[in-house]
């Protein structure tokens, strides 16, 4: 089975400048990511995380628990509905998938029905079961 490349934030942000509303921007001198003008992710400092806002602090607990090679915080984020997410410890589908429900969180309602309906012309359909 050929194994999938760890993500990098040059390749994330080709995949989520296709999405719409999304924009480069800048945020504390690092290249970043804005979606409807408001803040989705940047690359921190260490060149290998992203910070995804939007995170409750229960889920953040969990998950720095179940994943801790993969999510963390420092003491900057402690009070911050936020999480730090270890680029070269992530799955990509895994970044991908939280870095959508931000964007989900920022996109009007319109414009998240358009895309979800062209992103799931693109997927495979999953065959029905018939009923008995």
């Amino acid at each position: 089975m050929a194994r999938r490349s760890k993500p990098n934030f040059a390749a994330i942000k080709r995949k989520l400048l296709t999405w719409p509303g999304v924009e480069q921007s800048s945020h504390y001198g690092q290249p970043s990511i804005k979606a409807f003008g408001k803040f989705l992710t940047r690359l921190k400092e260490d060149g290998d995380s992203i910070v995804i806002s939007g995170v409750g602090f229960d889920e953040r607990e969990m998950l720095i628990e179940s994943q801790g090679d993969v999510f963390y915080i420092t003491e900057h984020y402690r009070n911050y509905p936020s999480i730090l997410m270890r680029l070269s410890a992530a799955d990509p589908a895994a970044v991908e998938a939280m870095l959508r429900r931000r964007w989900r969180e920022l996109a009007p309602k319109t414009i998240r029905a358009e895309f979800d309906a062209t992103t799931s012309a693109d997927s495979p359909k999953k065959p029905r079961r018939k009923s008995t």
